[in-house]
């Protein structure tokens, strides 16, 4: 009975031998980091005129929407809070781009366009400077957004939303007659969300 109990312990032994031997000189590299995305580096300047850039939101599900204060959708800023209100603590964000490219439907500066947004529709998601999204002088973030693969083409009019997933990558987009608080875009920002 010895032989077997002694035979039947060697594997358990050479096992726990194994697990003793000396840690090798240099530990294997970590994993690389996953690459920055492309959208996360650009520059933005928000509607107080402070430098920030959209890597300030990274991790987070984004709507970014292109806004005027003129347009016949500029109620969807209601739907555009009320959707930041819903999903806020689950880690999404609004950002509204004011733009003056359709019609000049934004003429305002900064400070009235703040303004007009606070006091019509309670807004609390974050605004940014007049920015083109289209044409001559495109603001880079737009560049990179009509220019997504599946999500490409120039923006068409006020209020086009692009939905971003927390690592940055463009995984929507509605055009302006697509209400902030309409099922396709709610489900789509739900299935995106941690």
């Amino acid at each position: 009975m010895r032989p077997l109990l002694a035979t039947s312990l060697l594997p358990l032994l050479l096992v726990a031998a194994a697990g003793c031997s000396r840690p090798s000189a240099s530990a294997p590299p970590p994993p690389p980091a996953s690459p920055a995305s492309p959208l996360h580096e650009v520059a933005l300047v928000d509607i107080d005129g402070r430098s920030t850039s959209l890597g300030a939101y990274r991790g987070k599900v984004l709507l970014i929407v292109n806004t005027a204060s003129r347009c016949g959708f500029t109620p969807q800023y209601k739907g555009l809070e009320a959707l930041r209100q819903r999903y806020l603590e689950r880690g999404f964000e609004v950002l509204a781009f004011p733009s003056n490219d359709f019609l000049g439907q934004e003429p305002g500066t900064e400070a009235e366009i703040k303004t007009f947004c606070e006091v019509n529709f309670n807004t609390t998601f974050p605004l940014f400077s007049k920015v083109k999204t289209r044409g001559e002088g495109q603001h880079p973030l737009y560049a990179l957004l009509t220019s997504t693969p599946g999500y490409e083409g120039a923006v068409g009019w006020n209020f086009t939303k692009f939905l971003v997933d927390p690592s940055g990558r463009v995984i929507g987009r509605f055009d302006s007659r697509t209400d902030p608080l309409a099922p396709e875009l709610t489900q789509r920002i739900e299935s995106a969300l941690p």
